[in-house]
């Protein structure tokens, strides 16, 4: 779907989550690895766990604009992923779900702007900025970007590569150090992950336009 496409409804979103959901799910190994090194090894399993309780939350209550499937995602998670990510995560899907509002559609730029004042609010809940090796590295990249869906996944990507050098502030891999460099963050390698299930839905693919060959 291009940047000038027409306006995104709930099901975008849900189709957006239910990628998320299938990323996370195949990932969920490999971010217990990072997180193994620099945190509490349980992001993958967390993560996994709370975006597989949000689908079905999605079908029972079945929400009919984007922001209220963002809010009762975001709802949903705060009350299944344990640890940090919970709160984090519920953050910026529940502020991007609410200043989307009640329209039943929204352009492409209104989605960018609401997903933006989404990790604004991650940031003051954390008390993170960029360059604190924590998941704002991969988003608040990503979130300029858009709505270039296919942007904002290279940038995201780039962002949580970006992360494996730093030296942790912020969040659990702070207290380890000189310790915490060489890991890539596990936050930043999920917020990615997120990042590339919105550009599937949006119809590219490793970097490809979805039927342009």
């Amino acid at each position: 779907m291009a940047e000038d496409a027409e306006p995104l409804d709930a099901a975008f979103v849900r189709g957006w989550l239910g990628e998320a959901a299938a990323a996370i799910d195949r990932e969920a190994e490999r971010l217990t690895a990072l997180d193994s090194a620099i945190g509490d090894a349980d992001h993958g399993s967390n993560m996994r766990r709370g975006f597989a309780a949000v689908l079905p939350a999605l079908e029972r209550d079945a929400p009919a604009t984007p922001g209220a499937v963002l809010v009762l995602a975001g709802r949903t998670l705060v009350s299944t992923v344990g640890g940090a990510a919970g709160p984090l995560y519920g953050t910026l899907l529940r502020n991007s779900g609410k200043a989307l509002g009640d329209a039943e559609r929204v352009p492409a730029g209104e989605f960018a702007e609401a997903l933006r004042a989404g990790v604004a609010a991650v940031a003051r809940l954390g008390g993170a900025a960029a360059g604190d090796k924590t998941m704002l590295d991969a988003l608040l990249p990503a979130v300029e970007e858009l709505p270039g869906w296919d942007a904002a996944r290279q940038a995201a990507a780039k962002g949580a590569a970006a992360t494996v050098p730093m030296r942790a502030r912020k969040g659990r891999a702070s207290y380890l150090g000189e310790r915490s460099v060489g890991h890539e963050d596990p936050g930043a390698a999920s917020s990615a992950l997120l990042i590339a299930a919105l550009a599937r839905a949006a119809g590219y693919e490793a970097g490809e336009v979805a039927g342009d060959g």
